[in-house]
């Protein structure tokens, strides 16, 4: 437990390697509660205020978003969301495959998603029978977004092939580079071809909660679904994953299979409060109660604030990074989203003519960089490399606890730890 305490703390400021970092007491309380009652959410007669709880949470999100009707559910991750989305999406279009199957489609189904999205939709388009090859991956710009025209050339391409298209996906938020990209251009282009449009928001939703950040998501009223991710921007203990539909109605008719000794239809209620039969778990644990008491406990207002904080921060260490740029090299010295992204520049490579040879050595020194950190428990931070990029550390900021002294902290740390390598 001592080792534990020691080098495993993502809940401490200075643990800034996911995107789910930091501990709020409040969303720790409501899990403890939780456990403590230890209750399926599969059906209102055995969880009832918590149904209820989540429904007055998901109807208040969907009003953020924008969607004016609909219907939201819970699920573990916002993988399995990403998945709900894909899955509604081909039932609407085409409702008799979840009776007939894959051999009563005319043509190969086709989806679309950017290079830099979630690998959770090649997940998704495996375990939906579609096959990996057939999930297209549309080319970004510079700083990671979605090329709008691409997306069209690739449907376009798509259809004179003979195959399908019928859902895109545009990421607002995706993992490294914290990228937006552009919803108004893409959801013009779904309406042209008739596309199911879905945003993976499972990261950036947070920013629809102040007005400082709201615009980057610009255009998601026009999405049809859209996961969001509270455990992340939003500091709730994981896991809190929400997916959410213009549509109501969709998920129960997509999902159900009326399995009669759980979802009797003759209930003394009214029986569309049971939410089992919309997803494809049954049974489903109880992630509404630690989000509901830290929003009852924020409110609004309050995740403003803890939203611009983390931007704040974020300004803050892009600053810091630049006024030490013998040290450091941003990859993106204008971040859209928390991930700030560069290389630690070791004392032996800060005189080296910039090329392709120095670009090798700075991705071989961030790995090693990371072993001295873990060893000294001091500090944690990510790395990958991307696309022609090599190894670079992303550093996250997502818990609220993280200040000035954090950032400044991190910088001098670095440079002890790495100065010779």
């Amino acid at each position: 437990m001592n080792d534990m305490g020691t080098h495993c703390v993502p809940g401490h400021p200075r643990f800034m390697n996911q995107l789910s970092c930091g501990l709020e007491v409040i969303s720790l309380g409501g899990e403890w509660l939780t456990a403590a009652a230890n209750i399926n959410m599969f059906t209102y007669e055995i969880a009832p205020v918590f149904i209820l709880m989540e429904q007055v949470t998901m109807r208040h999100m969907r009003k953020i978003i924008g969607y004016k009707q609909g219907d939201s559910i819970m699920a573990p991750g916002g993988s399995v969301s990403n998945l709900y989305a894909c899955m509604a999406a081909r039932h609407k279009m085409f409702p008799d495959y979840k009776e007939k199957g894959l051999r009563h489609l005319s043509g190969q189904l086709v989806m679309f998603t950017s290079v830099h999205s979630h690998y959770s939709l090649k997940g998704a388009a495996a375990t939906m029978g579609l096959g990996t090859d057939n999930l297209i991956l549309v080319p970004v710009d510079a700083k990671g977004r979605m090329i709008p025209a691409e997306l069209d050339r690739l449907i376009e391409e798509q259809k004179s092939k003979g195959n399908t298209p019928f859902f895109v996906c545009a990421t607002s938020g995706t993992t490294v580079m914290g990228a937006f990209d552009p919803l108004n251009p893409i959801a013009d282009i779904c309406e042209k071809h008739k596309l199911w449009f879905h945003v993976d928001a499972a990261w950036g939703g947070g920013v629809l909660l102040s007005k400082n950040t709201k615009h980057k998501m610009a255009g998601v009223e026009r999405s049809r679904s859209i996961t969001w991710n509270p455990h992340k921007l939003m500091g709730v203990l994981l896991q809190c994953s929400t997916v959410h539909f213009q549509e109501d109605g969709l998920l129960i008719s997509c999902n159900s299979m009326c399995a009669d000794y759980l979802f009797q239809q003759d209930k003394p209620y009214d029986v569309t409060y049971d939410t089992g039969d919309k997803v494809i778990q049954c049974g489903r644990h109880n992630d509404i109660f630690k989000f509901w008491l830290l929003w009852r406990s924020k409110g609004d207002s309050g995740f403003e604030k803890h939203i611009d904080h983390l931007f704040d921060m974020t300004a803050y260490l892009v600053e810091k990074l630049k006024a030490n740029n013998d040290k450091f090299e941003l990859l993106n010295d204008e971040p859209e989203c928390t991930n700030v992204c560069f290389w630690y520049v070791p004392y032996r490579l800060r005189t080296m003519k910039a090329g392709p040879e120095r670009h090798k050595l700075l991705g071989e020194v961030q790995p090693i960089l990371k072993g001295r950190m873990m060893t000294a428990g001091s500090l944690m931070i990510g790395y990958q490399p991307l696309d022609e990029h090599p190894n670079f550390f992303r550093n996250i900021i997502s818990s609220q606890a993280v200040c000035r002294d954090d950032i400044d902290f991190m910088i001098v740390e670095l440079d002890r730890l790495g100065y010779d390598l």
